[in-house]
């Protein structure tokens, strides 16, 4: 993996995000991005084809973990984590997220059915969907 330092390359961020292993796929990555999971310079963008550039911060919640990293290098292609932990730079540890900012904020109205409640009904399913963004599979 050879790094790019000039200043004007860009790289769009779901690649750049698969380039530094933060998502073992790009599909992944452009889900995380399409979800809400990913900030770029303190703002949410849901856009995959978003520029990334050198010096940006970039916010990525992964489960109940948010890590906080500046972009140092532009990638060329995907290699090994060693090369990929050089493109960022990360300042503080990763903050480990509690209650509905950990990653259940999605799932709530799952975890929120009564004990013995049965299956959801096609109003429950419509109504969790709806909840989810319109996004009952995902």
């Amino acid at each position: 993996m050879s790094g790019k330092t000039a200043e004007n390359d860009v790289l769009r961020l779901d690649k750049w995000l698969w380039f530094a292993r933060f998502c073992k796929t790009r599909a992944l990555a452009q889900k995380h991005i399409e979800g809400g999971d990913v900030t770029l310079n303190g703002a949410k963008t849901r856009k995959t084809s978003a520029n990334v550039r050198i010096g940006d911060e970039i916010s990525v919640v992964l489960g109940p973990i948010k890590r906080t990293v500046t972009v140092l290098l532009m990638a060329e292609r995907r290699g090994p984590a060693s090369e990929a932990q050089t493109l960022y730079e990360e300042k503080d540890p990763p903050e480990k997220l509690r209650g509905l900012d950990a990653g259940l904020r999605r799932h709530k109205p799952l975890l929120s059915r009564p004990k013995g409640a049965g299956r959801p009904t096609k109003k429950d399913r419509r109504s969790i969907a709806k909840e989810l963004g319109g996004r009952w599979d995902d």
